[in-house]
């Protein structure tokens, strides 16, 4: 045991080289923390209330894309299937941008981030306003303003993670309530808009409205030490063969893309998987509720207000839900719960196929919502739990991308239901075993990983070692904790 402690030791001192060489060469808004810089607080709230802010006009922005849903179509006389391209293809963008946002964060910071994301999607926006074909609205709304929501939304969720590790469950949670603030106010802010000035006036609204991600990513103060001169200098130095180019791109691409992650590590790579085939439903029911709602006769000012109905749902449960999974129970059980409010939620979906009356579906929100707060609470907290935090930008890159394969096809298969049945309820019940199926191999999966683990009495996760404080599924006891606090140099969320 004394030899293993002593191995132990001198590998963390090796990586701790390691990493302090990579921070001597990093810029200041680099999205690594500096050891026990995390304040849990201070500015931390400024934080806070930025990503609130980014994730309002970021996540929840697609679903608002259903107000203009028939107007589109009528507008370049589109089926169904053609017409759902465009939030599909903003959602696919707004996640397989994961990579390319990792490395402007590498190279530039959150800030700078966040506010070249705010200036992407509001010009996106604002030039939907002037297309005159479904194509160029792919261009604008789908692809432009899709990447401006990912640079904005990735750094946010980043640099809240810096900010906070003893509470990180409880920021996480209030962070995602911007998702349900965007979802209970900006149906209803579109739906206004486009009784008022039509869908080409509230696509150049909404465009300088999501404007306001600049003033959030402004706010996002970084953590970490100076750019040292010695990085600059280095700049300058001389030019790099294009062989040294290819290794250097590579490295880049390896180190970002979480690679190793997906490979080495079984629980991210079943929560990769087990996520990605869960978007390819997920959001679809958000989609198409509202022409769901007026093909079956229903007023669109009612529609819109189910929508209203789920983000409140959403803003009240969150932090409660925060503050209760924040528990000491709740360590390493994350998961879990997240599995079974999947479950439910893909339930949720069977309540369309009995009526589309509106009490029916103020039910069937009420059901979706507090489902929808538990995954949305715990989705960014898991994928902290099973990586280190130092790896999760890339880690969340990889899954973002796998998670727009199934967002873009979601919908326009969805869509293209619609057109060959003629009835909306196809798409609820599809969604409903996608999402089932997605929860029922999450529960399974990590249930045979931890009796496994639990039977060789072995760490869960392969990256999981001495060497990944930041991981929740570590296994020391109380007398080895003691004696790798002096050797860790980062903060400790839980063992």
């Amino acid at each position: 045991m004394a030899t293993r402690q002593r191995q132990s030791a001198e590998s963390c001192n090796m990586e701790g080289g390691d990493v302090n060489k990579e921070e001597a060469e990093t810029p200041p808004d680099q999205s690594q923390p500096v050891a026990n810089s995390a304040p849990d607080g201070g500015w931390g709230w400024v934080i806070l209330v930025s990503s609130i802010v980014v994730l309002a006009l970021t996540l929840a922005f697609p679903s608002c894309m259903s107000i203009f849903y028939t107007d589109l179509q009528k507008q370049f006389h589109a089926s169904n299937s053609v017409t759902s391209w465009v939030p599909s293809i903003m959602t696919a963008v707004l996640h397989a941008g994961g990579p390319l946002c990792s490395l402007l964060v590498e190279r530039f910071g959150c800030r700078a981030t966040v506010i070249m994301g705010g200036v992407l999607s509001g010009i996106g926006m604002a030039a939907s306003a002037f297309t005159n074909s479904i194509v160029e609205l792919y261009i604008t709304a789908g692809v432009i303003t899709g990447l401006g929501f990912c640079f904005s939304f990735q750094p946010a969720v980043t640099i809240l993670g810096q900010y906070f590790v003893r509470r990180r469950v409880f920021a996480n949670a209030m962070s995602s309530t911007g998702t349900a603030l965007g979802l209970s106010t900006l149906p209803t802010l579109s739906n206004y808009l486009h009784t008022e000035f039509g869908w080409r006036g509230s696509f150049l609204i909404l465009g300088g409205m999501l404007l306001n991600c600049c003033v959030c990513g402004a706010l996002m103060r970084p953590l970490g030490p100076s750019k040292p001169k010695a990085h600059k200098q280095k700049a300058n130095g001389p030019t790099k063969t294009g062989k040294e180019n290819l290794k250097l791109l590579a490295s880049c691409i390896r180190r970002h893309m979480a690679f190793d992650q997906f490979c080495n590590n079984q629980r991210y790579r079943v929560f990769s998987l087990g996520v990605t085939w869960m978007m390819l439903g997920f959001v679809v029911p958000l989609i198409f509720l509202v022409p769901f709602a007026t093909d079956n006769g229903m007023d669109q000012n009612k529609a819109a207000l189910l929508l209203n109905v789920l983000g409140f749902v959403n803003i009240i449960v969150r932090p409660a839900f925060g503050l209760l999974f924040n528990l000491a129970w709740f360590k390493g059980r994350h998961i879990y719960v997240l599995s079974v409010a999947l479950l439910l939620n893909g339930l949720s979906n069977c309540i369309c196929c009995f009526s589309a009356t509106f009490p029916v579906l103020l039910v069937y929100m009420l059901c979706y919502g507090l489902t929808m707060s538990v995954v949305g609470t715990l989705l960014f907290t898991v994928l902290m739990d099973i990586v280190e935090m130092n790896r999760f930008l890339s880690a969340l890159g990889l899954l973002a991308i796998m998670e727009s394969v199934t967002l873009l096809i979601g919908p326009p298969l969805a869509g293209l239901l619609v057109d060959k049945t003629g009835e909306y309820t196809y798409v609820y019940l599809a969604s409903s075993i996608t999402v089932v199926t997605s929860a029922l191999f999450l529960l399974v999966s990590f249930y045979w990983l931890d009796y496994r683990s639990t039977a060789k009495k072995e760490p869960s996760p392969v990256s999981a070692s001495l060497q990944s404080p930041d991981c929740q599924y570590i296994r020391v006891s109380a007398g080895e904790a003691e004696k790798q606090a002096a050797i860790q140099t980062e903060r400790v969320t839980s063992v």
